[in-house]
């Protein structure tokens, strides 16, 4: 029976789905599975990704918790690939690698003032507010008019937290340190700019639903957006989930508005050309009025308001990261590949070098994306035995014995067990279901010191 040991770089849905597939794909395959992960715990996006607010994570959570606790997979957190364990270094132990680190940066958005004091990025907010180990500890809360730029999930998820009062987050995981800087925020408008129409929106009818059922913030729809073109009309009699984010915004439309002491401002059709600086600071948001053209797309009018806002959050996608020794398209964010298979500056593949998830498609689809994508992947993996690596060492206990040789305090499965009882302990004494630790070397103490240190 051929034997396939594995390593797979992050720890997220991606990798963890692509294990899952592996080990009940792999007949007549002997597998076994290293996850290195470079945080101290797993699940990636959906612990430092999505809104602590969304309770439906928890399903998600559950599923991958699953995977892992099955112990056939073993866990590496708190290892930095290229650092502390490198491309080399896994070729010595294992006979291919898959890659499966996610889009985390900000894609970058080319508009004048982009630069200014106080325009920031989502992903970054967002991994404050989720409580990342590897992000500063306090976030620039000063602003009472903020414009969101996008009209996908990240920029509704970003208003949300914005708008919403900081109090009515303490039954979610969020962070002592989050919750302190929310609750003393002097917001009191949140504007979101897209340059399309209501009919054309990246929304999901979940995300857009949550909006108008925040305590004491209105909903503000402006009625010079909803005069439809035929295009529009169409998406909205034959595409479900339009049909019913319109029905969301037509009810939000009679709403009576003026009584609440904050706001969250829909803008379609405003397309953002600039933002206004005063003494090297966001004073305000250019932008044009558009309209339909006819065909599902916009065009612009000439006409060009301004908005006074002291924050400009720009939610106009993720973008991926280069990784030490692997092909990577500085255009496009992703690693380059045909099938998961990666492929080197000729169009060749990489033999025993695979990767799925975002850092293969680029940041866009749901879990149900992502499991496919990883079908895909290790659909090739399992075949391509011919180009497999040779390893010098592939016995179980030879990186391990590799980390802690170079003094790396590495994570595993138990130590993530202990962390999470922690931060359940942390929740009860608040009754809450669970508070995050935040510093990393707080994560990394709990989770060795409970644990039993595997790395001394």
């Amino acid at each position: 029976m051929p034997t396939l040991r594995l390593a797979i770089v992050g720890a997220g849905p991606a990798g963890i789905y692509a294990a899952d597939i592996l080990l009940r794909e792999a007949h007549g395959t002997d597998v076994s599975i290293d996850l290195f992960e470079q945080l101290p715990a797993p699940y990636g996006l959906v612990r430092y990704g999505v809104a602590p607010d969304h309770p439906r994570i928890k399903g998600i959570v559950n599923a991958l918790r699953d995977v892992l606790d099955r112990g056939v997979v073993r866990l590496f957190g708190n290892v930095r690939f290229g650092e502390d364990i490198t491309l080399d270094d896994l070729k010595q132990h294992y006979n291919a690698v898959l890659f499966s680190t996610g889009a985390i940066k900000d894609a970058d958005l080319d508009l004048p003032g982009i630069e200014l004091d106080g325009s920031y990025g989502a992903a970054d907010f967002v991994s404050w507010f989720d409580g990342h180990p590897d992000v500063p500890r306090t976030w620039p809360l000063a602003a009472s008019s903020v414009a969101v730029i996008g009209n996908g999930n990240v920029a509704l998820d970003v208003s949300r937290i914005l708008a919403k009062h900081a109090d009515d987050l303490l039954s979610t995981e969020i962070p002592a340190n989050v919750y302190e800087g929310l609750k003393a925020s002097p917001v009191t408008d949140v504007h979101v700019f897209g340059r399309r129409g209501p009919a054309q929106v990246k929304f999901t009818p979940l995300e857009l639903r949550e909006l108008g059922e925040l305590r004491d913030v209105d909903m503000v729809v402006y009625d010079e957006d909803f005069d439809h073109d035929e295009a529009s009309l169409t998406a909205i009699r034959t595409n479900k989930q339009v049909m019913v984010m319109n029905r969301v915004l037509e009810q939000w439309r009679t709403r009576d508005v003026g009584q609440a002491s904050r706001r969250l401002h829909l803008h379609f059709y405003a397309k953002p050309l600039e933002l206004v600086g005063e003494d090297g600071r966001v004073a305000a948001i250019r932008y044009e009025r558009t309209r339909p053209n006819g065909e599902g797309g916009v065009e612009g009018t000439g006409e060009v308001r301004e908005l006074a806002v002291q924050a400009v959050y720009r939610a106009v996608g993720y973008f991926g990261s280069p990784l030490p020794g692997v092909p990577f398209d500085e255009r496009t964010g992703v690693i380059p590949n045909r099938e998961g298979q990666v492929l080197d500056e000729d169009g060749s593949p990489v033999p025993g070098v695979y990767a799925t998830g975002w850092i293969k498609r680029g940041p866009v689809g749901l879990i149900g994306h992502t499991k496919s994508d990883a079908m895909e992947t290790v659909q090739h993996i399992v075949n391509d035995q011919a180009s497999w690596w040779t390893p010098a060492d592939p016995s179980p206990e030879a990186v391990p014995a590799l980390l802690r040789e170079r003094g790396v305090d590495y994570t595993d499965l138990d130590g993530w067990h202990a962390l999470d009882e922690h931060e359940q302990g942390l929740g009860a004494a608040e009754g809450r279901e669970r508070v995050k630790v935040v510093p990393r070397d707080e994560m990394v103490d709990v989770s060795l010191r409970r644990a039993g240190s595997t790395t001394s």
